[in-house]
């Protein structure tokens, strides 16, 4: 009896396709967005998805200010950074940053679902996040991003 063999095969440069996508956050929950975001950025919703090569997509956020954040997470949810001076140490609440820096708030929390590794830090760079509604993307034409 013969046996039929098929090879898996791993993504490579010749067989990723990378898709520009435009995602509208005004309404939508931060942490749901950015999961979502997340896992475009990784490349997990093609079909040749392969954990150690970078096959994901590029993706645009516009309108990062209007984004929702769930129960008292405006007033408790606190960013710090730390500069490594003593006393170096500063926190802003979430309704300060998304006043303040908008873009922030949507690019912590997608970096933050990345690989923590030389790969994660090359599937954000594919991350684009804009305060209005306009992006300097136009010539990709990028396919909208239903949530």
């Amino acid at each position: 009896m013969k046996h039929l063999s098929f090879k898996t095969q791993s993504a490579n440069e010749k067989i990723v396709k990378r898709d520009w996508y435009v995602a509208d956050a005004t309404n939508q929950t931060l942490g749901r967005m950015s999961s979502r975001i997340a896992t475009i950025l990784r490349g997990k919703h093609k079909a040749y998805y392969t954990p150690h090569f970078d096959c994901g997509d590029y993706v645009i956020v516009v309108n990062s200010s209007k984004v929702v954040l769930t129960g008292n997470k405006l007033e408790d949810k606190e960013y710090l950074t730390y500069s490594g001076y003593p006393g170096g140490q500063k926190s802003a609440t979430a309704k300060i940053m998304i006043n303040n820096r908008p873009n922030v708030v949507i690019e912590r929390a997608v970096k933050g679902m990345l690989p923590k590794n030389r790969m994660g830090r090359a599937m954000y760079k594919k991350l684009f996040v804009y305060d209005g509604a306009e992006h300097p993307h136009k010539a990709q034409q990028p396919k909208e991003l239903k949530f």
